[in-house]
Formats: structure tokens, C-alpha cells, sequence
């Protein structure tokens, strides 16, 4: 959903955006107003990053301090299932060009009122893999007319972490984690196949072919050693998050207008956490901050619960850049 604001005469556009979708576990926070609907959470905050952006639209509405063009970006699908790539192979950016785009996420840990960002990468990109091992099954009792896919998973599980020690530089931060190994549905029964699968996070592409390389001769190899056969299924879920000079430093000036320069860090450190935002900023020059939601559980957490007292902030500074980059 892409809501529309234009004002004056200038032909400057700018792109705000935030995320609205939820996550698929159930709420533990026990609080009045937590989810009804059994598996789904808004355990992320998106839900304050909607209201965030509709607050902003509201205040530029009705004050219209600009001269140019607003397009408020509203976003479903970020977590893991490919919502910005949607939209963009929709034509978002046809539709709606943008000289520049914002977005911004709430950060448990950090005092309300207090802003993080970064010039360049502030987020891993990030991808999901499955490797199919095929075997031979066989009786529990007679392992040796088998081909064992569970042993060979084990071994390729434990051969997957020489790729970031032995086949990456140590300058280029990368994570690659085996999340869930699966074969077999009895006691005594050697399956025919088992499945191991994970994620990889970086922060640059070509890192990312690196480790699709390593995981599928590391897989295909091993494998082999065994008699048995490796297939893998590498997908990019995230682009990495890579801020603009330019618009990351105007982003930090606008929250320094709120807040005053002691409440903006300009040296935030990024995280190995993907934001499919990424695949936007691609496209269009543009920034990514992090603001304060204060103590409490981190995102993802079945006791995360968002703080409303960050609603101003986020607000605020998403109307604060548009004034300040569409000056009227």
C-alpha cells in the first residue's frame, strides 16, 4: 500500500517506509492488548513502525511545512517472505519514483528518545538454505547394506563451518548456521534421505556466492564420501543493508533536530539481523536508523512487547527529514 501527499511546486520525491507485517509464534507478554489469534505476533514492532508512518502522514497532511512529493510506503512480507522484491516487481519505484527512502526499526536495549545509525553496511544480508542428502534405507539392525543419510548430514553439518574459517577472509564478517537437521521417522529404520537446513548472513554479495559456492562443494563432497548424493537449494531472502553517505547523515541531522546531538549515535555498529529494506535501498539512495524502544525483550522474543512511547519519535523524525529534504 502506497499512500500519496503532494504539496508546492517542487519536484523533489521522497519515499517513507515501514514494515506491517507480524510473526508466526504465539504471545507470552500476558498483557491486555496481546494477540488473540493462536501462532501470529507482532513480535517485531511493525505494528508501532505502521502507526509511526500513519502519525507522520497525518502531521505532514495537515501541516504541509514541504514542496514536493511523499510517498508513504507501507510495506507487508519483511519477515522472510519477500515483501520489497514484491513490491518492486510491482513497479513501486515506476509508480513511485523517489530521489531518496527512509525506513527505521525500533531497538529494545536503547533508551527511548535515542537514535543509532551508520554510514554503509548497518545490516547482513541474509539467505536460507536446505541440502537434501539421498541414501539408501535400510533396517536399524543391518547398517551395512545402508547408505546412512543421518551420518552424512551430521558430517556435512560439522564441514559446513570450514567455509567461513577456512574459505573466507577474516575481514569479511559472515555467519553460517545450521538451524535444523532432519531424517527419519523411526527407531529402526536407516531413512532413505535427511535434510539440513540454515542460514547464511553477510554483508556483502559477493560473499554470498562465496558461501553458496562453499556450501555446495563442501555438501556435494562429503557427501560423496559417504556413496551418498547432496543437493543444495540456496535462496537470498535479504539484500545487505548498505546506508547512503549522503542520506544516512541527513537522516542523523534530522534526528539531531529533535533530540540534540548527544541523543544521536553516528557510530552504530551493524548487526548480523537482515532487513529485506535492503532490495529498496538498491534502487534508491536512502538511510536506515534504529531508535530507542527502551528495556524489555528483543525482537522475536514471545515477550517482546513494543513501546508506545517511541510512537513520537519515529513520527516525528520521518516528517522532520521530509521537511528538512523538501524545503518549502
Amino acid at each position: 500500500m502506497v499512500g500519496v501527499l503532494r504539496n508546492g511546486s517542487g519536484n523533489r520525491a521522497i519515499g517513507l517506509r515501514a514494515d506491517m507485517d507480524a510473526l508466526p509464534m504465539s504471545e507470552e507478554t500476558g498483557l491486555p492488548y496481546a494477540s488473540r489469534t493462536p501462532g501470529r505476533m507482532h513480535a517485531c514492532g511493525h505494528d508501532g513502525h505502521t502507526t509511526m508512518l500513519l502519525g507522520a502522514a497525518r502531521y505532514l497532511a495537515e501541516t504541509r511545512n514541504f514542496s514536493g512529493t511523499v510517498h508513504f510506503i507501507f510495506q507487508p512480507g519483511e519477515e522472510g517472505c519477500g515483501g520489497a522484491l514484491a513490491m518492486l516487481e510491482d513497479g513501486l519505484f515506476e509508480r513511485f519514483p523517489c530521489d531518496a527512502i527512509y525506513g527505521m526499526h525500533n531497538r529494545p536495549g536503547m533508551a527511548v528518545g535515542q537514535y543509532a545509525i551508520r554510514q554503509g553496511p548497518c545490516a547482513a544480508g541474509g539467505a536460507f538454505f536446505d541440502i537434501a542428502i539421498s541414501g539408501k534405507g535400510a533396517h536399524g539392525a543391518r547398517p551395512e547394506v545402508s547408505v546412512d543419510p543421518v551420518l552424512t548430514a551430521c558430517h556435512v553439518t560439522a564441514a559446513l563451518q570450514s567455509i567461513v574459517s577456512r574459505n573466507l577472509s577474516p575481514r569479511e564478517p559472515a555467519v553460517i548456521s545450521v538451524t535444523r537437521v532432519v531424517g527419519g521417522d523411526a527407531y529402526n529404520v536407516i531413512p532413505e534421505s535427511a535434510t539440513i537446513s540454515g542460514t547464511a548472513r553477510f554483508f556483502r554479495r559477493e560473499v554470498s556466492e562465496q558461501i553458496e559456492a562453499g556450501l555446495r562443494r563442501v555438501a556435494e563432497g562429503v557427501a560423496a564420501g559417504f556413496g551418498a548424493r547432496a543437493a543444495l537449494d540456496y535462496r537470498l531472502i535479504f539484500a545487505p543493508t548498505i546506508n547512503d553517505a549522503e542520506q544516512a547523515e541527513a537522516l542523523a541531522a534530522a534526528a539531531e533536530d529533535l533530540v540534540g546531538a548527544g541523543h544521536v549515535s553516528r557510530s552504530n555498529e551493524p548487526g548480523m539481523g537482515s532487513e529485506d529494506f535492503s532490495f529498496m535501498m538498491e534502487r534508491v539512495p536512502g538511510a536506515y536508523i534504529h531508535l530507542g524502544n527502551g528495556e524489555g525483550a528483543q525482537p522475536h522474543n514471545p515477550r517482546y512487547d513494543f513501546n508506545d512511547a517511541a510512537i513520537p519519535f519515529g513520527a516525528a523524525l520521518y516528517a522532520r527529514i521530509v521537511e528538512r529534504g523538501l524545503p518549502d
